[in-house]
């Protein structure tokens, strides 16, 4: 199974025939812009190329109303300036003599790229397609939108595939108002929006774009909304979003197919967005998908109108796609004070209706921003953005993937695990003179079997550190495990990582002689009891609960890690970790993207054949298995979570969510007005 990806050179047809300087950015050349660096990159020869078809009128007809489609259809008899009439009709948009045909394949693609990946063909894939669709309504376009390419996708998954949990994520910077209005009433589909809003002064102005609307009826709380109420949002406020809203929320659904609407006018350098996250920042938020429904995501090009900016970002969730390790993320992982201020009304707002909200102490909604901004923010943003984006793509088309993707090294080879065909079984060893000069100091380290997994692991350590191996899984005895983990971090830190995250499960202790100098963080899940000894220094107990597990990873784990931003993570789980399988695999996963996928697991070789499988193919880019139904967190798993974000939140940046106590967040790039206290 692998990643298809859906195109018909057709959809290029479509274009304006007159001067609209609104709609002159909704051009050809972004598909050919697309495919031409897929091309460069190398991706689009690793993925399954399906050739689009077209949409029925009756799969059309799935979210449109007849006579819509119907007058759709009659642009391809009209002449320029009945063309230019009917446009003027629609809220910014324009139709040609080919609109039907093209409108027609882009819909077709996304049911196509569902039908490959609900049947098993592919495990996800992505739909290069114009024009797009998510502001598109049952009975009229809108914002370049002919029919709801999204929406469609999501009902024709429902009727021919029996789903009856779908999420839908929509980053594109525009809200995408139209599949709102016709899943609203939908407890089937979870619908996600983050979008430019500006207190309602930017496109589409619609006061149903706040954090307040939920849906309605049965629908309520499928919603969600997470207005932007200044430009300049970057790296950090877009994981923050993903960690403290999407991720909670999606993960108690448990979706059975995740559709994205990925747009890219949120990127850096789009004149429409001026915002700042880098391509990389997408390659991570579509590796943090992938965690859900299996791995079955389909996602649907929208917007994007920076050809470079576009292209690049496109590549990167392509890559993402893949499996292939995602690049660090640049810049200073902390979310601005505006980000903050939006993520926590969408927590207050959703708190009522999922669990994982309420467990983690949703504050009351936040009065209205008095920040002024008055008519439509001036340029420095983008241009700022369009300098950096210039720069990131002098360096590279791609950041180069190792050469073995995951290494598995076992103290005694076991012939029941059966491995992915592309993972490699390491034998080497490291010299035996220089393994045992590491051991010496360890009386646990002596014994030959303990020596021998030792020198493995060296070797293994070695390769990911020098760009060789991407990620890993060592085994040792029991009884040296803790020395083991001592030696891992020594050399790890000897050996040219600047920052190494160590997170630990079970009967680990902390290195005695491991010093808070800011290389290391270490975090233990399993302690006594929640203590914060220093910022670089962190317990937690570990949660009893599956909806525990996941508040403690998402909200503790991950933002430290992302906050620490590591160029190494070692997870140990050590004897009594107490984790079931499912749960040790979702861990790791998500603990790729902050490393760029450099991850060693150390477990035991008393482990389970089972659990090594399991890692090896996480690591190498296969979805974790679902780590079950969703259930509360205790009161005590709860207070020992609080507790520590309370605590670490003014050295740590991306554990802070607005009306939490904690430090000072930084101010948006590019925001005009005053930030709120």
């Amino acid at each position: 199974m692998g990643t298809a990806l859906v195109y018909h050179e057709d959809m290029t047809a479509t274009q304006l025939l007159w001067d609209d300087p609104e709609c002159e950015i909704e051009c050809p050349e972004r598909l050919t812009a697309v495919l031409d660096r897929l091309r460069q990159c190398g991706l689009e020869q690793r993925c399954l190329r399906l050739s689009a078809r077209e949409a029925s009128e009756a799969e059309l007809g799935l979210v449109h109303s007849l006579e819509y489609v119907a007058m759709v259809r009659g642009t391809q008899a009209l002449g320029k300036g009945e063309l230019q009439a009917l446009s003027g009709r629609y809220d910014a948009v324009y139709f040609h003599p080919s609109t039907f045909h093209c409108a027609q394949l882009a819909a077709g693609a996304a049911l196509q790229l569902v039908d490959a990946v609900l049947m098993g063909v592919v495990r996800n894939g992505l739909a290069l397609v114009r024009p797009p669709g998510h502001h598109s309504q049952r009975a009229a376009a809108s914002g370049f939108c002919v029919f709801n390419n999204v929406a469609i996708a999501a009902e024709h998954a429902k009727q021919k595939h029996g789903l009856h949990r779908i999420l839908i994520v929509d980053w594109d910077v525009h809200h995408g108002q139209g599949i709102q209005y016709i899943f609203e009433d939908d407890p089937s589909v979870l619908y996600f929006s983050w979008h430019r809003y500006e207190h309602g002064r930017f496109w589409p102005f619609l006061r149903e774009s706040d954090a307040d609307v939920v849906g309605q009826g049965p629908g309520r709380g499928f919603t969600v909304n997470l207005p932007w109420n200044q430009v300049g949002m970057g790296n950090a406020d877009y994981v923050a979003a993903f960690l403290h809203v999407l991720l909670p929320l999606a993960l108690e659904f448990d979706p059975e197919l995740v559709l994205v609407s990925a747009g890219f006018d949120s990127a850096i350098g789009d004149p429409e967005g001026q915002m700042r996250a880098t391509p990389e920042c997408f390659a991570h938020l579509t590796q943090l998908l992938q965690v859900l429904a299996g791995g079955r995501v389909c996602a649907v090009l929208e917007g994007g109108y920076h050809l470079e900016s576009l292209a690049q970002s496109v590549c990167m969730m392509v890559q993402a796609l893949l499996g292939d390790p995602v690049p660090p993320l640049s810049g200073v992982m902390a979310p601005c004070q505006s980000a903050l201020e939006s993520i926590q009304s969408v927590r207050a707002a959703q708190a009522p209706h999922w669990m994982s909200l309420q467990q983690q102490g949703a504050s009351p909604v936040l009065s209205p921003s008095t920040c002024s901004l008055e008519g439509r923010p001036s340029g420095p943003t983008c241009k700022a953005g369009a300098a950096v984006l210039s720069s990131l793509m002098d360096q590279l088309c791609l950041h180069a993937t190792p050469p073995v993707r995951t290494a598995v090294v076992l103290t005694v080879p076991d012939a029941t695990l059966v491995l992915p065909p592309d993972v490699l079984r390491q034998e080497a060893s490291a010299p035996r003179e220089e393994t045992e000069a590491w051991a010496r100091p360890h009386e646990s380290l002596a014994q030959d079997k303990a020596l021998t997994a030792l020198g493995k692991l060296l070797y293994l350590l070695d390769g990911i550190l020098d760009g060789q191996v991407s990620s890993g899984i060592a085994d040792t005895p029991a009884p040296a495990a803790a020395a083991t983990l001592d030696v891992a971090i020594r050399r790890g830190l000897s050996h040219g990582a600047q920052r190494l995250l160590c997170v630990v499960l079970g009967q680990l202790d902390r290195p005695l002689d491991l010093t808070d100098d800011g290389r290391t963080l270490w975090l233990n899940i399993g302690g006594k009891e929640a203590a914060a000894l220093s910022m670089f220094h962190i317990s937690m107990p570990l949660p009893g609960t599956n909806g525990g597990f996941l508040s403690c990873i998402l909200g503790l784990v991950l933002p430290l890690a992302y906050g620490f931003q590591p160029d190494l993570v070692l997870v140990g789980l050590g004897p009594a970790h107490g984790l079931q399988d499912p749960q040790a695999a979702l861990l790791a996963a998500m603990l790729q993207g902050p490393a760029g996928g450099r991850v060693l697991v150390l477990v035991e070789e008393e482990s389970t054949p089972q659990l090594a499988r399991m890692l090896a193919r996480v690591l190498h880019g296969e979805a974790p298995p679902s780590p079950g139904p969703f259930s509360m967190a205790s009161p005590e798993d709860v207070q020992a979570l609080m507790y520590l974000r309370g605590r670490l939140q003014p050295q740590w940046k991306m554990l802070q969510v607005a009306g939490e106590p904690g430090g000072e967040a930084r101010r948006c790039p590019g925001a005009r007005g005053t930030v709120l206290p």
